[in-house]
C-alpha cells in the first residue's frame, strides 16, 4: 500500500486522492437565484447526497475558491431556497456548460438550450429537460472552517418540498424510481464522468 500523512501532503494532492477515490459520487445540479431575484444561477456540485429521510434532506457541500464562496452558495444564503436537479446522460454536455467560472451578473442558462420549468413552492424555476427535480427550502447552513476559523466550504443541508418525476423514470404504482431509465451521470475526478453501469441485487441479511 502506499501511505500518505495528510501533513505530509499538498492541497492539491490532498483534493485528488479525495475526488479520486470517493467515486461515484451524484451531482446536483442546482438553480438558484441571485439576491435582486432576477438573475438565474444554475450549476453542478458532486460533494452531495441525501442526509435524512424523516425530514427530506439532501446534503450539498460547496467548496469554497481563494476563501470567495460560490454564487449558488451567496443565493442559497440570501433567498433561502433552489430547485435540485438530477443530471442523466443526455444532459451531460449542458451541465458541463454550467461549470464555467462566470461573474454574478451572468446567467450559465446563456450557455446552454435548456428551458425553464415553473416550480409549485418557491420562486426559483426548475430546468424543464431534467427527468428528476426536487424543491427545495434551506433547512440549515453549516459553515466549515479550518483549523484558523477559516471558512473553506459552505455546507447546506436542503429540505425538499416538492418531487417532480418525468412519467419516462417513475413507477407510479410501486412509487419507484427507473434509474436505468433515469441513465444518471456520476462525477469521478479530474474531467472524467461514468454512467450507471451494471446494477446488483442482494437481499439483505435477517438476523
Amino acid at each position: 500500500m502506499h501511505h500518505y500523512k495528510t501533513g505530509d501532503i499538498s492541497l492539491k494532492q490532498q483534493y485528488k486522492f479525495l475526488t479520486g477515490s470517493v467515486i461515484p459520487r451524484p451531482i446536483a445540479w442546482i438553480t438558484s437565484l441571485n439576491e435582486s431575484g432576477d438573475i438565474i444561477n444554475l450549476a453542478p456540485f458532486s460533494f452531495f447526497s441525501v442526509a435524512s429521510n424523516q425530514v427530506p434532506l439532501l446534503s450539498v457541500s460547496i467548496l469554497r475558491t481563494n476563501e470567495k464562496s460560490k454564487d449558488t452558495a451567496n443565493n442559497l444564503l440570501h433567498q433561502k431556497e433552489a430547485v435540485v436537479h438530477i443530471v442523466s446522460r443526455s444532459l451531460t454536455e449542458e451541465m458541463n456548460e454550467t461549470s464555467a467560472p462566470l461573474s454574478p451578473d451572468k446567467s450559465e442558462l446563456e450557455l446552454t438550450h435548456l428551458h425553464l420549468a415553473d416550480s409549485k413552492t418557491v420562486k426559483v424555476p426548475g430546468i424543464k429537460e431534467a427527468l428528476i427535480r426536487f424543491e427545495t427550502v434551506l433547512y440549515q447552513y453549516v459553515p466549515i472552517k479550518d483549523e484558523s476559523g477559516k471558512i473553506i466550504t459552505d455546507h447546506f443541508l436542503l429540505k425538499v418540498t416538492d418531487f417532480h418525476f418525468d412519467k419516462e423514470v417513475f413507477d407510479s404504482e410501486k412509487d419507484y424510481i427507473l434509474a436505468d431509465k433515469l441513465d444518471p451521470m456520476a462525477r469521478l475526478s479530474g474531467m472524467d464522468y461514468s454512467t450507471l453501469g451494471d446494477i446488483l441485487s442482494y437481499a439483505r441479511p435477517i438476523n
